[in-house]
């Protein structure tokens, strides 16, 4: 038994609070230097993650205007939002999923590959390819204005509208950002385009450094095509890269909703046909000032992205044996 079970003050149950706060410290006191080098993380974890999120959750349940007293409701926010929000459960929830389940998967697989393809370049030229497809990710809404918006006009001096009339494949210009048939297929196009973000950057270089002797091995063990090279070696030994892409396209997917605006210029979205779940928490707590409902649905739109996450752990995260 320990020297710490023989202190009188357990004997009457337990480590007293005081013995365990003393543990505590001397612990803290004897790591200090590690505990020194990840501060910088833990403070700004704390002030801008958790802190925000706690809050969130506690203003969920609670009327707040930006201006009063926040008064507490109860559960009232939930009840609404999941039986009488028609706008949530009508456009706003529906569009989300839809927009999540083919860009997340879609942006996905689309940086596997071009991540896997670019890999089998020379390095000399891999560094330009690389920068080609990368580069989207860091423009923003420079490139929405300047590529997009022209391409996507609704004229027939619209880049896209004036292609396809030259080639008789349409007869009449497309609204393509402001019909609500056609509004979210381009949000989805422009988001798989600029998808080859930090996530693509960390599949190539999982495939970069994949050992050139597993792969001679394996052929060795009668792995014959590049495709059984993937599957069978590639794909296992990269798996942390992989879990760490799915869980930025997943949360790049969730929290995307400025693409709508931005394409159509309009806020809300024609017939709310581009708007998601982001827009519907700045709808309520930015424009209509009901903070409490609004982190309400920030909340739901947080649970919904930790159980996507766990969906990539159950698939790409290593077991205690690998």
């Amino acid at each position: 038994m320990s020297a710490i079970e023989y202190r009188p003050d357990t004997l009457k149950g337990g480590v007293g609070t005081r013995s365990r706060f003393r543990l505590f410290a001397r612990e803290i006191w004897k790591y200090r230097l590690s505990y020194l080098f990840i501060a910088p993380f833990l403070i700004t974890f704390t002030l801008f993650i958790l802190i925000p999120v706690l809050a969130a959750i506690g203003l969920s349940f609670t009327f707040f205007n930006g201006m009063e007293t926040p008064r507490w409701i109860g559960w009232a926010n939930y009840e609404y939002l999941l039986s009488s929000d028609s706008l949530f459960l009508q456009y706003a929830l529906p569009n989300t999923i839809k927009f999540a389940v083919i860009v997340g998967p879609g942006g996905y697989i689309a940086s596997f590959i071009l991540a896997w393809l670019i890999a089998q370049i020379p390095d000399k030229a891999r560094l330009w390819y690389v920068l080609a497809f990368y580069a989207p990710s860091l423009a923003g809404g420079a490139v929405m204005t300047i590529i997009w918006v022209p391409m996507l006009s609704g004229d027939r001096i619209g880049y896209l509208n004036s292609l396809l009339l030259s080639m008789n494949l349409i007869d009449t210009p497309k609204l393509w950002v402001l019909d609500k048939d056609l509004i979210m297929g381009s949000m989805i196009a422009v988001t798989l385009w600029s998808s080859m973000g930090i996530g693509f950057l960390a599949m190539l270089a999982g495939i970069l450094n994949v050992d050139k002797q597993l792969i001679e091995a394996g052929r060795l063990d009668g792995i014959r095509s590049r495709l059984q090279e993937v599957w069978h070696i590639t794909i296992p030994v990269m798996k942390p890269q992989m879990l760490f892409a799915a869980v930025m396209a997943i949360v790049g997917a969730f929290k995307a909703g400025h693409i709508g605006v931005a394409l159509s210029g309009q806020n809300p979205t024609p017939q709310y046909a581009g708007n998601l779940l982001v827009n519907h928490v700045e709808d309520y707590g930015l424009i209509r000032f009901e903070m409490g409902y609004a982190s309400a649905v920030s909340v739901v739109l947080l649970i919904i992205i930790f159980f996507a996450n766990r969906l990539s752990w159950k698939l790409f995260g290593t077991k205690g044996d690998e």
